[in-house]
C-alpha cells in the first residue's frame, strides 16, 4: 500500500514538473487609433476560459498557459473586438502592440465566458452592446426612450418621463430587465407603469433580441435588457462626475453627481440624481378622448408634470480572483396622469385648476418608490469562475384620484373606511432573488451551469380593484455549453428546467351589492371579486445554435423553445382599468405560453462597408392576450366594454437590417431598418395581428466626426426616421398614419479651468412634426407625441487621484 502511494506521488510530481516546464506566458500592449493606451480591455483565452485585463498602461501578461493552439479574444465596449489565433510552444509570446478600432455605437457580439461578470452567454442570439457614450449622446426622457433608436427596440411611452421596453413588438412580462445581475421587478404588467431605472447610473447595456428563457426563465420569452453596473475604479484612485441636463419641451432640469474610489482592494462610490419637469407640449391644441374633444391649454398635456429623486451607493472588496460588492439604491418619482384620460368621465376635470401652473401635480397622479439591495460576488478557482447575485427589492406604488362611484358603490365615500378616499390603488411588492453560476472549461467546451430562485410577496390596497394580492415562488436550473468545433465554427446548446407556484389572495368588495330582487325586496351581499387560487407550473426549455466566422464574414443561427408563466392579472383580474376605460377579466385556467423561435444573423465588414441582417421567426402555441368582447359591464364597469384574457396560436416574423459606410475618416452614414409581422392563427381574432405591434421603420444617419484641430473628438449627427402607417390592428386599436422625423445631435469637448467638459446637444423632432406613435400609451386617445425638444447635457469629470497620492 505504501509502495503504491509513493509511486502515485512520483507520477503526480513528475506530471506537475512537466506541466510547469511546458507552461508559457502571453503578453502585449493595447492602444487605440490615437495611440492612447486602453486600460481594462478584456483578454480571454477562449479555448481555455482563462481571462485577464489590461492595466492602466494598456499592458497585459498571462502566465501559466499550456502548449498548443489557442484563440485569444480582446474586447472592450466601444471598440471592434480583436481575435487572434496563437500557437504556444516553449518560449514566451509577445503580441506586441495591438491597435483596437472604435465602432459607432454597438460592437459585434462576443461571448466572453471566462471573465468575472462576463457578457451574457447569449449563444447565437442577436445581441446589441451599448456603452455610456451612446446613452449620453441620445438621452431621452427615460432609459427605454434612449434605447429605442436601436433597430428592433421600441417603447410604450407614458408621457415624457416614463416608458417600458418593447423588443420586436413584445413587452410587459415578456421582456426581462436585469440590473446588476438581478431581474428588475416592478409593476411591469401595466401599460401605465414605467421602468424604475436611473439611466445616469447605467453602465454598459446588453440587449438580447429573441427568446432567452434558457438563461432567465419565464418572462424572457421576448428578450432581455441587461444593465451592467458602472465600471469599477482603477486602484488607488478617486474620481467623480457631474452631469447637468435641461429640456425645452417640458422645462426639465436635472443633475446627476457621482463619486467613486478604490484603494488597493476596497471599492466605494455613490450617485445622486434629481430631475424636475412640467407638462409636456404636443403639436396640437385638441385631442379626442373617445369622441369627446379636449382643448389643451398652450398645447400642453395637462397634469403630466413630475419629479424624480434617486440615490445609489456601493461598496465592496476586490482582488484578482475574488470580488464582492454591495449595491444599494432608492428610486422615487411622482408624476401626473393626463387629467382628461383617467377615470370614467373625461369631462369632470377642473381645467382652470390644472392650467394655472404647468409644473404642479394634481390628481390623478402616481407615486412610486423602488428600493433595491444587491450583492454581487465572484470567485475564480483555476478555470472555474463562480458567480452569485443576491437581491432584495421593494416596489411601492400608489395611484391617487378623486373617488368616483359606479355600480353599487356608495355615492359618498364612507368616513369609516381605513383607506384614504383619494387612494385609488396601491401595490406593495417585495421580492427576494438568488442567482448562482459556475463558468468553466473542459477541452473545447465552455460551460455555464446555474440555478435561479425568486420569491414575490404582493399586497394591494385602495378603494378600487383590478388584480388581487398574490405570492409567487419560482426556481430554475440550467446548463449552457459552447463548443469550439474549429477556429471558425462554434456550437451552442442549453437546457433548462423551471418550477413556478403562484397563489392569489381572496378579495371581497368593501361595499354590498344587490344579488336578488323579489317583490320589491332586495338582497345584498359582499361579493367576492377574486377567489383563493393556487397554480403550479413546470417547464423544460432548450436552445441550440451555431456561429461561423470567416474573415470579414460571419453568420449565426439559433432555434429553441421558451415559455412564460401566466401572471396574476391574466389569471384573476376582475375590475375597471381606468386608463383604458375598460373592464378586464382574467381566466384562472390559462396555461403557460409556449414559444418556438428561430433567429439568424449574417454580417459582413470590410474597410469602409459593414452589413448586418438579422431575421427571425416566432411561433406561439398558446399566446395570452386581452380579447375585447361585445359585452359591457353595467354594475362594476359603469357600462364599459368587457375584455377577457384568452389564448390563441400566433406566428411572428420579421427582422432588422443595418448598413454602414464610411466615406472618409470623418464622414460616415448608417442605415437601420426593422419590420415585425404578427398574426393570430386561431380564436375569435383569427387573422388579426397582436396589440401594440410596431410598424415598419427606417432610420438614416449621417455623422461627421473630425479628429484634428480644435474640433477633435467633436461630432455632428443627423437622423431621419421614416415610419410606415400601421393599418394592421386589432380592435379597439386605431390605425396610425406614417410619419417622418428629423433629430440632430451635436457634441464638443471644452477645457475650462483645466477641466474637460463634454457638451451634448440634441434637437428632437426638429420640425415639430405632429405624429402618433403606435406603441404609445396615449395613442388610443389620439394624443400626439412630444413636439420639438431641445436637450442640452453637460458632463464634467473629476479626478482626485493625483491630489490623493500627493
Amino acid at each position: 500500500m505504501k509502495y503504491n502511494i509513493i509511486c502515485l506521488f512520483n507520477v503526480l510530481l513528475t506530471t506537475f514538473i512537466y506541466a510547469q516546464e511546458k507552461e508559457c506566458t502571453l503578453s502585449g500592449v493595447i492602444i487605440d487609433a490615437d495611440c492612447k493606451t486602453l486600460p481594462n480591455v478584456s483578454i480571454v483565452i477562449a479555448t481555455l476560459g482563462h481571462s485577464s485585463k489590461s492595466d492602466h498602461t494598456g499592458k497585459f501578461s498571462i502566465a501559466g498557459l499550456p502548449q498548443g493552439k489557442h484563440v485569444v479574444v480582446l474586447s472592450h465596449v466601444g471598440y471592434i473586438p480583436e481575435e487572434r489565433t496563437i500557437t504556444i510552444e516553449s518560449t514566451p509570446i509577445d503580441l506586441g502592440t495591438i491597435v483596437m478600432k472604435k465602432t459607432n455605437y454597438a460592437i459585434k457580439q462576443v461571448d466572453v465566458l471566462g471573465e468575472i461578470y462576463a457578457t451574457t452567454p447569449a449563444g447565437a442570439l442577436n445581441k446589441e452592446l451599448v456603452d455610456q457614450q451612446y446613452i449620453h449622446r441620445h438621452l431621452g426622457g427615460s432609459l427605454m426612450q434612449t434605447l429605442s433608436r436601436l433597430p428592433g427596440i421600441s417603447n410604450i411611452g407614458i408621457g415624457s418621463g416614463q416608458s417600458k421596453p418593447l423588443i420586436r413588438g413584445l413587452g410587459f412580462n415578456r421582456v426581462v430587465v436585469v440590473e446588476k445581475g438581478v431581474k428588475h421587478e416592478g409593476q411591469q404588467w401595466g401599460a401605465d407603469h414605467g421602468l424604475e431605472i436611473d439611466q445616469f447610473a447605467a453602465g454598459n447595456i446588453e440587449v438580447i433580441k429573441g427568446a432567452a428563457s434558457f438563461l432567465y426563465g419565464s418572462d424572457a420569452i421576448g428578450g432581455v435588457i441587461d444593465i451592467k453596473p458602472e465600471p469599477l475604479s482603477e486602484k488607488e484612485s478617486l474620481s467623480g462626475s457631474l452631469n447637468l441636463i435641461g429640456k425645452s419641451n417640458n422645462d426639465l432640469y436635472g443633475v446627476s453627481a457621482n463619486a467613486q474610489g478604490r484603494t488597493e482592494n476596497w471599492i466605494y462610490g455613490g450617485r445622486v440624481t434629481y430631475q424636475r419637469y412640467g407638462d409636456y407640449r404636443v403639436p396640437t391644441d385638441t385631442v379626442h378622448v373617445y369622441d369627446y374633444p379636449v382643448r389643451l391649454h398652450k398645447n400642453k398635456a395637462r397634469n403630466t408634470a413630475g419629479k424624480e429623486l434617486n440615490f445609489h451607493f456601493n461598496g465592496g472588496y476586490a482582488t484578482e480572483n475574488f470580488e464582492t460588492i454591495f449595491y444599494i439604491s432608492n428610486n422615487s418619482n411622482r408624476s401626473g396622469f393626463f387629467a382628461n384620460a383617467h377615470g370614467l368621465e373625461p369631462r369632470r376635470v377642473d381645467t382652470e385648476l390644472h392650467d394655472t401652473s404647468s409644473r404642479d401635480m394634481q390628481m390623478p397622479y402616481q407615486q412610486v418608490n423602488h428600493f433595491k439591495v444587491i450583492n454581487r460576488s465572484s470567485l475564480t478557482i483555476g478555470f472555474h469562475c463562480i458567480e452569485m447575485e443576491a437581491g432584495f427589492q421593494h416596489n411601492f406604488r400608489q395611484e391617487y384620484s378623486k373617488y368616483v362611484n359606479h355600480g353599487y358603490m356608495p355615492p359618498v365615500y364612507p368616513d369609516s373606511m381605513k383607506m384614504p378616499s383619494d387612494l385609488e390603488r396601491q401595490y406593495d411588492k417585495r421580492v427576494y432573488s438568488l442567482n448562482l453560476r459556475d463558468r468553466f472549461s473542459i477541452g473545447q467546451h465552455t460551460f455555464v451551469a446555474g440555478i435561479n430562485g425568486e420569491y414575490q410577496h404582493n399586497r394591494i390596497d385602495g378603494w378600487s380593484f383590478l388584480i388581487p394580492g398574490f405570492n409567487q415562488l419560482s426556481a430554475g436550473a440550467f446548463l449552457y455549453d459552447r463548443y469550439r468545433l474549429s477556429d471558425k465554427v462554434s456550437l451552442y446548446g442549453a437546457l433548462r428546467y423551471d418550477y413556478s407556484h403562484i397563489e392569489t389572495i381572496k378579495y371581497t368588495d368593501w361595499f354590498p351589492s344587490v344579488v336578488s330582487e323579489e317583490n320589491g325586496n332586495s338582497e345584498t351581499a359582499y361579493l367576492t371579486r377574486a377567489a383563493n387560487l393556487q397554480r403550479t407550473f413546470n417547464s423544460l426549455v432548450w436552445s441550440s445554435g451555431a456561429t461561423y466566422n470567416e474573415g470579414d464574414f460571419s453568420m449565426k443561427a439559433n432555434v429553441g423553445k421558451s415559455f412564460r408563466v401566466p401572471i396574476a392579472k391574466e389569471l384573476a383580474a376582475n375590475g375597471v382599468n381606468y386608463h383604458y376605460f375598460s373592464y378586464e377579466l382574467g381566466d384562472p385556467a390559462l396555461s403557460p405560453e409556449q414559444s418556438y423561435q428561430f433567429d439568424a444573423g449574417l454580417s459582413y465588414s470590410k474597410e469602409k462597408l459593414s452589413l448586418e441582417l438579422n431575421p427571425f421567426y416566432n411561433y406561439f402555441s398558446n399566446y395570452i392576450y386581452l380579447n375585447p368582447t361585445p359585452r359591457h359591464d353595467h354594475f362594476y364597469g359603469a357600462g364599459n366594454q368587457i375584455f377577457e384574457y384568452t389564448q390563441s396560436r400566433v406566428q411572428r416574423y420579421g427582422g432588422e437590417i443595418k448598413i454602414g459606410y464610411r466615406f472618409s475618416e470623418v464622414f460616415r452614414t448608417e442605415l437601420l431598418a426593422e419590420y415585425v409581422k404578427a398574426e393570430q392563427l386561431s380564436g375569435s381574432k383569427k387573422g388579426y395581428p397582436l396589440p401594440f405591434s410596431p410598424p415598419a421603420s427606417f432610420l438614416a444617419n449621417m455623422s461627421w466626426q473630425p479628429n484634428t484641430g480644435s474640433l477633435k473628438n467633436s461630432y455632428f449627427s443627423v437622423d431621419l426616421r421614416l415610419v410606415a402607417p400601421q393599418n394592421e390592428i386589432v380592435p379597439p386599436e386605431k390605425k396610425t398614419p406614417g410619419y417622418e422625423l428629423v433629430n440632430v445631435q451635436v457634441g464638443h469637448p471644452l477645457m475650462i479651468y483645466g477641466k474637460p467638459i463634454q457638451i451634448n446637444l440634441q434637437v428632437q423632432n426638429l420640425f415639430d412634426t405632429k405624429y402618433l406613435d403606435h406603441t404609445s400609451f396615449y395613442r388610443l386617445i389620439e394624443m400626439p407625441e412630444v413636439g420639438r425638444n431641445i436637450v442640452l447635457s453637460l458632463s464634467v469629470p473629476f479626478d482626485f487621484s493625483r491630489k490623493r497620492k500627493s
